[in-house]
């Protein structure tokens, strides 16, 4: 029997808490921007017992996404996918959001629904940002949705976005959209692919941020949100392990906020006082 593989891409707290769960007995390739960083995880998993192997990836890279199919494959059946990589507003430029997190992202989902095997299922990581947006036109959502890869850096609304935000909320609606589109060609293999859309972490990068200069306004909005703290890795592992379940079979093509009620109250409560600063 081939062995079974879980496909990580971008080795942080989130990826791992996820890739723990669902990935016991399997083959896990481990694939990150910084092979240093994945080897590291690996070697934290290959302690707890887990069997591993690492690749580096550039996710804006399309030869990099062919590149870890590949690898991947060689190493088995490719039961799981999870998508933890990106870059935010404040560590890229806009054209690397737009390139990693837009492009890179609907490219992977799109080569990997080629492989998945049946009973499989793919978990992309989006962000509460995606939600904070106001209503794109249709034709703009369509166009997100179902532009070939190759063409998606064209479209001529990406091209007049000069605002590092506005580059990450348009590739978190993007990844959201996307989802939707792959779900009837991963069904179509027998597989489920969802989105999980989390707002404040607690992560190594986000502590950073709540010990830095901005770090009264990341406060006062965790502690004006209706859960009144931050979530954790292991919140958004316990939602993705349901999602890739027996138990989610019928969850395909869809996004799950799991923001502590962060982005309800953005719209609708406490937290409106946000909408100025987007």
């Amino acid at each position: 029997m081939k062995k079974q593989v879980s496909v990580l891409i971008g080795a942080g707290s989130i990826g791992q808490a996820i890739i723990r769960r669902v990935s016991v007995g399997k083959h896990i390739v481990l694939a990150d921007y910084s092979l240093a960083n994945a080897q590291r995880t690996a070697k934290t998993l290959e302690d707890a017992g887990y069997e591993c192997s690492v690749i580096q990836c550039d996710l804006g890279e399309n030869k990099d996404i062919i590149a870890l199919v590949d690898y991947s494959t060689s190493k088995g059946d490719v039961k799981y996918v999870v998508n933890a990589a990106g870059v935010s507003p404040s560590q890229a430029p806009v054209e690397r959001i737009l390139q990693v997190d837009l492009y890179g992202t609907s490219v992977l989902m799109e080569e990997f629904g080629k492989v998945i095997a049946d009973g499989g299922s793919g978990i992309i990581i989006s962000s509460q940002s995606g939600h904070r947006f106001p209503a794109l036109p249709q034709e703009q959502n369509d166009a997100l949705a179902m532009t070939p890869c190759d063409k998606l850096l064209e479209l001529p609304f990406l091209k007049e976005i000069t605002d590092t935000l506005k580059a990450y909320q348009y590739s978190k609606r993007c990844n959201v959209l996307r989802v939707m589109y792959e779900a009837s060609r991963w069904g179509k293999r027998g597989a489920t692919i969802n989105s999980i859309s989390p707002g404040i972490i607690i992560t190594p990068l986000a502590n950073d941020e709540l010990h830095g200069p901005r770090k009264d306004g990341y406060l006062k909005m965790i502690q004006s949100s209706p859960a009144g703290r931050a979530g954790t890795p292991d919140e958004v592992g316990d939602l993705a392990e349901f999602l890739m379940s027996s138990r989610g079979r019928f969850i395909n093509g869809t996004d799950i906020l799991i923001d502590g009620g962060t982005t309800a109250s953005y719209w609708y409560g406490d937290l409106q006082y946000l909408k100025a600063t987007h």
